[in-house]
């Protein structure tokens, strides 16, 4: 079964949507994190059922990450989504510490794509379904600048901020 909720946050209203799972904490898998006026960002389908309990756990780890006390997540994401390549492209966007920044570029070659992979990269965390949790805002351009974020560049710039004023305490 697919559940959603909605929750507040500094970003504004974050959508979630999750699966029923044996195995997770509190009992869903994360299968969707949406941010207002995301780009390819989730819409409430008709045959999910709202429901904001399935969700405690994964709003209480949001909540702890967005007031600074949660560097990483524990939360299980729902499997089976996106190809071989997205799929390595993700794992490469875990692996980044919290507060540090890597470059389209240095995705590529962690995952043994070529330079001229960083086209795809960029296509792959572009299309990334669990913002801020997997988290490609902390992939930037070469020269260091901030690009390409479907959350908005914004958000992206709002969210290596809080991660930057973690780091300094």
């Amino acid at each position: 079964m697919t559940y959603y909720t909605t929750m507040d946050s500094p970003l504004g209203e974050l959508l979630l949507v999750g699966e029923e799972s044996a195995t997770a904490t509190g009992g869903t898998a994360l299968a969707s994190l949406s941010v207002p006026g995301q780009k390819g960002g989730a819409t409430v389908q008709d045959d999910w059922t709202e429901n904001a309990g399935a969700f405690t756990t994964i709003a209480a780890e949001l909540r702890a990450y967005f007031d600074g006390s949660r560097t990483s997540f524990g939360i299980e994401y729902a499997g089976g989504r996106g190809t071989d390549f997205q799929r390595r492209v993700w794992a490469a966007l875990e692996a980044i510490p919290y507060g540090t920044t890597l470059s389209y570029g240095e995705i590529a070659a962690r995952i043994g794509a070529s330079r001229a992979a960083v086209r795809s990269v960029g296509t792959a965390i572009g299309a990334n379904p669990l913002l801020v949790v997997r988290p490609c805002h902390r992939v930037i351009g070469a020269s260091g600048a901030l690009s390409g974020y479907a959350g908005g560049i914004d958000r992206k710039r709002q969210l290596l901020d809080l991660e930057n004023r973690g780091q300094a305490v």
